[in-house]
This record gives structure tokens, C-alpha cells and sequence, in this order.
């Protein structure tokens, strides 16, 4: 029996964000620069992308960009950009036949004006698919989204539109980028580092993590559907006890 059929159809988490981790380090390990192993990690996006639709995942939020990833050499950044553009332009076509529809969240305006052109159009292209939705987090960082969410609150609070009295957890998350997603339940990082380096800490308060030493352009269809596996083998009790989880069945 293969890893996609041992799957529970009935438990596959409806949400899975990725730690992309490991392209430089790959690449090294073959000789190459840094920017070799970005361009093979896209080959495991498209092997993930394919996989979570197969195995009836409904959000995919990949971690491509971070604000602090600004801070790398303007060589490898210039080269990230330029990739992210071509790929999203040649990967278009192939989406929309996957039935896969492309979000973004981050600081987008942040973005050189050719690759956010290119982003948006493809969001406009895939809008209508009702598959998979593949969230790209680009300029992201969740102390960023955190810190937009609070100006936006205190700005409703100065203006009289809000009462402090009323905010909420509700409040806080549908101010946030993820407002019209549900939040992750499994989140997977490759590359054998345990952090979850600033990426969805609101959203991943109830997650599943799952570390895999496999760096990302190693990571294949197999990888997810064992990552899947494992997170199907968790209680998860959200602060219940297993008792109490168990009389709710």
C-alpha cells in the first residue's frame, strides 16, 4: 500500500504551512552557489503542491520570502526576485490546470514593481480555481502582521469606531493577513533547524510542527505524505485532556 493510500481522508489537515529551509545548504553540498539551490527547490514546490491536492489538503502557505531575508547579499535577493517572477509566470498555466488557485500575504507593496505585476496577475488568472489554495508569503513576517494589525486597531479606537472593550481575540485575527484563511494545523520545516523563524505566530498556536532533516530540495511527495501521516498519529486535546477528547467522540 502506498503513503497516499494509508491517509485517512477523514484527518487530513485542511491547512499546511511550510518552513522552505535548507537550498543554500543543499546547493553547497553539491558545489554550488547558494542561488543553484533556489532554483531546485522550486522543483519541490511543485512536487508539494501536486501531493497536498492529491492527498485533499485545501491551503498550502509556503514560506518564500521573509522581511528579514531583505538582509541577504543584494546578489542572492536581485536572484530570489527574479526567480520568484519567472517562476510564478511559467508556473501559471500549469496551476490553473491543477484547479489551483495563488494568494499572497506579506508586505507586498515591499516588492519590486516587475515581480509584484507579475504576482498579481497571476492571482487575478487563478481566482476563479476551486482546488487548493497555494499561499505564497512573500515580504512576510509575523511581527510585521502583528505590528499592522495593533495600528489598525488603535486607529479604530482613537477614531471612536471601536471600544476597547471590544477587541477580542476575533478582533486581532480579522485584522490580520490570514483573515479569510483558516489557520494552519500542521506546520512542516525541513532542514533540521527547530524554529519556526518568525513565520505565523498567531496562526500556528494550535499547530502540529513537524521537523524533517531532509533540506527543501530534497523534500518530495513521499516527505509530505509521511509528514501527514505523523500528524494523523497526534492526539491533538487543544487543552482538553485525552478523557476529555475521547467523550466527545
Amino acid at each position: 500500500m502506498s503513503l497516499l493510500q494509508q491517509i485517512d481522508t477523514q484527518k487530513v489537515p485542511q491547512h499546511i504551512a511550510i518552513i522552505m529551509d535548507g537550498n543554500g545548504r543543499w546547493a553547497k553540498q553539491q558545489g554550488e552557489n547558494r542561488i543553484f539551490g533556489h532554483y531546485e527547490g522550486v522543483n519541490s514546490v511543485r512536487d508539494v503542491v501536486e501531493a497536498a491536492g492529491e492527498a485533499g489538503v485545501k491551503y498550502v502557505t509556503l514560506y518564500a520570502f521573509s522581511t528579514e531575508n531583505w538582509n541577504r547579499p543584494k546578489e542572492e535577493v536581485d536572484a530570489l526576485m527574479e526567480l520568484l517572477v519567472s517562476t510564478i509566470s511559467m508556473e501559471t498555466p500549469e496551476l490553473n490546470k491543477k484547479n489551483v488557485s495563488l494568494m499572497a500575504i506579506g508586505n507586498l507593496q515591499s516588492l519590486p514593481p516587475a515581480c509584484l505585476e507579475e504576482l498579481n496577475e497571476s492571482i487575478a488568472i487563478t481566482a476563479n480555481n476551486t482546488g487548493l489554495k497555494l499561499i505564497l508569503a512573500l515580504s512576510y513576517s509575523s511581527k510585521w502582521e502583528l505590528t499592522e494589525a495593533v495600528k489598525q486597531i488603535a486607529a479604530e479606537v482613537s477614531s471612536g469606531a471601536l471600544s476597547i472593550d471590544a477587541i477580542s481575540e476575533e478582533t486581532i485575527q480579522s485584522r490580520l493577513c490570514t483573515r479569510t484563511i483558516p489557520d494552519p494545523e500542521l506546520m512542516i520545516r525541513t532542514s533540521g533547524e527547530h524554529r519556526i523563524s518568525n513565520f505565523l505566530l498567531w496562526q500556528l498556536a494550535y499547530a502540529e510542527f513537524y521537523f524533517t532533516e531532509k533540506l527543501w530540495p530534497e523534500f518530495r511527495k513521499e516527505d509530505l505524505f509521511t509528514a501527514i501521516l505523523n500528524y494523523q498519529n497526534r492526539e491533538r486535546r487543544f487543552g482538553k485532556t485525552s478523557e476529555q477528547i475521547l467523550n466527545t467522540k
